[in-house]
């Protein structure tokens, strides 16, 4: 007879991320005390799950994790991640409810696979009372700007054409973590056209260093509706669409800042995720010093939604 391995549990909890309502946002599944897990174990969880990302907490020593911050590896259904936003934010929610002794200064820090990202929330008298939802801001890495592009190339490579993409504002990769290629539209008509040719795309933008297109186009707002939508995004990756894309959100406002489209220090609002049905708002602004970009911050609210166990072996 061949000895089977001791079974054992793992807690899990679900979040939305990027919205205050259940059912909406962009879901993660969390895992905690996954320590011991190999990385194959990991992936085939974050398959599992089968949502666009799955994080793991590795809990360390007090010592450590005081000094370093806490341990977080991120899963897609097919690898693993250095950086992704939403799975930044709503693990540091999680970690709030159950390990609210790591909170300092109203703040958690991750330890990533790209580095430290810390995570801050608004004091307890400043968050709704009427909502279960946390509302948190986390500060990106600086970014870094690559190559520009032709517009023509990239208006093909997602299903539109040259006129729909801003004459002012060219392609160009991004990255705060993980590279993004930045595209502005003249408005939000185009997006519903939007069809990124996922095969071509993919390895048009790994050959230039890039993983995937963020597109942005100009929200139709009234301007005295206050804290409305400035900006409208999709993303389209792994043959789906991404609810809130929080990482590519960091690179937007840098890029934005960067070429003076939004001030420094403003925070603006974008929504994403309209055409899937998941609505979801982020919250983004970004400092310009120096002729450089820095202090890049994405902020949303978190809501959990279910909590379970993994029966494994």
């Amino acid at each position: 007879m061949v000895a089977l391995a001791k079974p054992f549990s793992l807690d899990y909890f679900v979040v939305d991320v990027f919205t205050a309502t259940a059912l909406a946002g962009n879901p993660l599944a969390v895992v905690l005390n996954s320590v011991g897990l190999t990385a194959t174990q990991m992936q085939a969880i974050a398959k599992e799950f089968n949502l666009s990302e799955t994080s793991f907490i590795e809990r360390r020593p007090a010592e450590v994790e005081q000094a370093e911050g806490i341990r977080v590896r991120i899963f897609t259904t097919e690898e693993e991640l250095p950086f992704a936003g939403h799975p930044t934010l709503g693990t540091a929610s999680v970690l709030k409810l159950q390990a609210p002794e790591m909170l300092q200064s109203h703040a958690i820090t991750l330890a990533l696979n790209v580095g430290s990202v810390p995570v801050h929330f608004a004091p307890q008298n400043e968050q709704a009372a009427d909502s279960p939802a946390q509302f948190g801001e986390m500060t990106q890495r600086d970014p870094e700007f690559g190559a520009e592009f032709d517009p023509t190339d990239v208006a093909r490579l997602i299903g539109l054409s040259a006129d729909d993409l801003d004459p002012l504002l060219p392609p160009q990769i991004v990255s705060t973590g993980t590279a993004f290629a930045i595209v502005v539209l003249r408005s939000a008509e185009p997006l519903a056209r939007l069809h990124v040719l996922q095969q071509e795309a993919t390895q048009w933008l790994r050959a230039r260093g890039a993983r995937w297109f963020y597109v942005l186009a100009p929200a139709a707002i009234s301007t005295d509706d206050e804290g409305a939508p400035r900006y409208r995004a999709r993303m389209q990756f792994n043959g789906g669409e991404d609810p809130a894309t929080g990482s590519a959100a960091g690179c937007a406002i840098s890029y934005l800042v960067a070429r003076g489209v939004v001030s420094s220090g403003e925070r603006i609002a974008v929504r994403q995720g309209v055409e899937i049905g998941r609505p979801s708002d982020l919250y983004l602004s970004a400092q310009a010093k120096s002729a450089r970009v820095t202090d890049v911050r994405v902020a949303g609210s978190t809501i959990l939604v279910a909590k379970g166990q993994l029966f494994l072996s």
